[in-house]
């Protein structure tokens, strides 16, 4: 019985010093490492995060780009980070993609953080240029699968989100086309434009003013449901390839081991930052949508998002680097 209640007196002690480290939370200014440089997404939504969580946690909330190795430096850092909550990190889908197309990386992607909330999402285009002749997904099927091996789609670069998208897309449909990489996403839309290559899978920030000028043709988004963006943009599920899915996201992290209270309190914080109004619009006229979500709910989605990348790489013998 003494056994039980020393035991038990021990975890009231923890759990009154995990409220006591939430309450006291945060001590000195946070720090919201990026490892990339600024303008692109995890940046973004970082930055908007920060100004308002500097607001209501009553400390400085800054942003400190470093970029290096395709987000593996920055993100490392934060991995070796002291677990305290004032060092976190904002990523983006290439978090999910690295451990598919890097041999050897310096942290585990999933046992090396806790999730605090997913930030925001954006969707896919499917696009193509309109000499190509065809304004459905069916059609653009249906000519891929009467050419096989002739129809090339555009990416930036191997290995990148936009890459995986057309492999999703390829090994989805069943059709066999050849991909190119550039050196980046405008790189790759100009050669859409131009009609050197019949398809690209792109943001939709990156591709829709191209769509809406009429360079390109929007087929179909590769979100679940309909961009609330775009609803006329029927989803590439809908149109003949049922459970197809991708997308670019956001998220936000912290180093494992971080206490829960403090992580609970970071969820409650930010979640409410990504609903209010201005934050939302802003998010939208980037062609994205927050998405927050419990702390459990996006360690399970990034863990799902590994191991589909996972396969869709062997499939396309992507190999390590």
């Amino acid at each position: 019985m003494r056994h039980f209640l020393v035991l038990g007196w021990f975890a009231l002690g923890l759990a009154a010093v995990s409220s006591a480290s939430a309450q006291s939370y945060p001590s000195r200014p946070i720090r919201i490492v990026i490892g990339f440089t600024p303008g692109g997404q995890p940046d973004i939504y970082a930055r908007l995060i920060a100004a308002k969580l500097t607001e209501s946690l009553h400390q400085q909330v800054v942003v400190d780009n470093r970029p290096g190795a395709g987000g593996v430096i920055g993100t490392q850092l934060v991995a070796d980070a002291s677990p305290d909550g004032h060092t976190l990190l904002s990523v983006s889908s290439a978090h999910a993609i690295s451990p598919a197309v890097r041999a050897k990386l310096p942290y585990d992607t999933l046992k090396g953080f806790a999730g605090i909330t997913m930030t925001a999402t954006a969707t896919y285009l499917l696009v193509v240029p309109p000499a190509l002749g065809i304004k459905t997904v069916q059609e653009f099927i249906a000519l891929a699968k009467a050419k096989p091996g002739q129809l090339n789609f555009s990416s930036a670069g191997t290995g990148s989100g936009t890459h995986f998208a057309g492999e999703m897309l390829k090994q989805s449909a069943n059709i066999d086309v050849v991909h190119v990489p550039y050196k980046g996403i405008p790189e790759s839309l100009t050669d859409a434009v131009a009609g050197r290559v019949q398809f690209t899978m792109a943001p939709i920030a990156s591709s829709v003013t191209l769509v809406k000028e009429g360079r390109l043709r929007a087929l179909g988004v590769s979100s679940k449901q309909r961009s609330s963006i775009y609803p006329d943009i029927p989803t590439i599920a809908e149109s003949g390839l049922p459970g197809f899915e991708w997308g670019s996201w956001g998220a936000l992290l912290a180093p494992a081991k971080t206490p829960r209270s403090i992580i609970n309190k970071l969820n409650r914080e930010v979640t409410r930052i990504l609903l209010l109004p201005d934050v939302e619009q802003r998010l939208r006229a980037l062609g994205a949508e927050p998405v927050p979500t419990t702390p459990a709910q996006l360690d399970k989605f990034i863990a799902e998002q590994v191991r589909v990348i996972a396969q869709l790489a062997k499939k396309a013998a992507i190999e390590p680097q």
